[in-house]
């Protein structure tokens, strides 16, 4: 309900993220009982109010506030100052934001929740993510972004931004054939697994790597 910000959960939706397809012959009535036993440590921090066939929680402003709250807060101003071109203070903010996550998400949930809801909530940490290491780059750290760049690459081989960052950081490093190394085996990854060339992104850093444009 905290993921909803405020909206109406309907039954259905928590009967079924809390016991998948195969929820108890009296589950309504057990929604019942767990929201009754929320309300008391919620201690007036938040409203569990009952709308219709489902429930919705409102956290009173300044009582309650959710860590998903302030990531997404925090992620949001870092991004918009990395595309104004303040690249430290973005850095700053994005490096607050990811320091909010504490493991996976969603860890300690019913596995259907975090069936349903986690790849969102990952897309969005990756993609805070790549605007920190991007703003990072931007203030000139290439050497310590290179071991955490390959690392990132290695476990999400298909994600361009990624394999662009690495590329950037080579460069910026003086590696500039450790980044065309990159992009061919990530060229030769896509074409084997998805049959397709490398994107625009991909592209458009392996010519300013070979033009020397990303030494700069």
């Amino acid at each position: 309900m905290l993921l909803a910000e405020g909206r109406v959960v309907p039954d259905s939706r928590l009967i079924r993220v809390l016991w998948g397809e195969c929820p108890p012959a009296r589950a309504v009535a057990q929604l019942h009982t767990y929201a009754s036993r929320l309300r008391a440590p919620l201690d007036g921090a938040a409203r569990l109010e009952r709308v219709g066939r489902g429930y919705r929680l409102s956290a009173v402003p300044g009582r309650l506030v959710s860590d998903h709250l302030l990531f997404t807060e925090r992620a949001a101003l870092g991004g918009a100052l990395l595309r104004r071109g303040d690249a430290r203070r973005a850095a700053a903010v994005l490096r607050s934001a990811l320091g909010l996550w504490q493991g996976e998400a969603l860890a300690d949930t019913t596995e259907h929740l975090a069936q349903e809801e986690r790849p969102w909530l990952e897309e969005a940490r990756l993609t805070a993510l790549e605007d920190r290491i991007e703003a990072e780059l931007a203030t000139g750290l290439p050497h310590g972004l290179v071991a955490e760049l390959t690392g990132l690459v290695a476990r999400h081989p298909l994600r361009e931004r990624f394999r662009s960052l690495l590329m950037t950081a080579h460069c910026r490093a003086g590696q500039p054939a450790a980044a065309l190394l990159q992009f061919h085996s990530g060229r030769e990854l896509l074409a084997d697994r998805l049959g397709v060339d490398p994107g625009p992104l991909l592209i458009r850093t392996f010519q300013q790597a070979l033009s020397g444009e990303l030494a700069a």
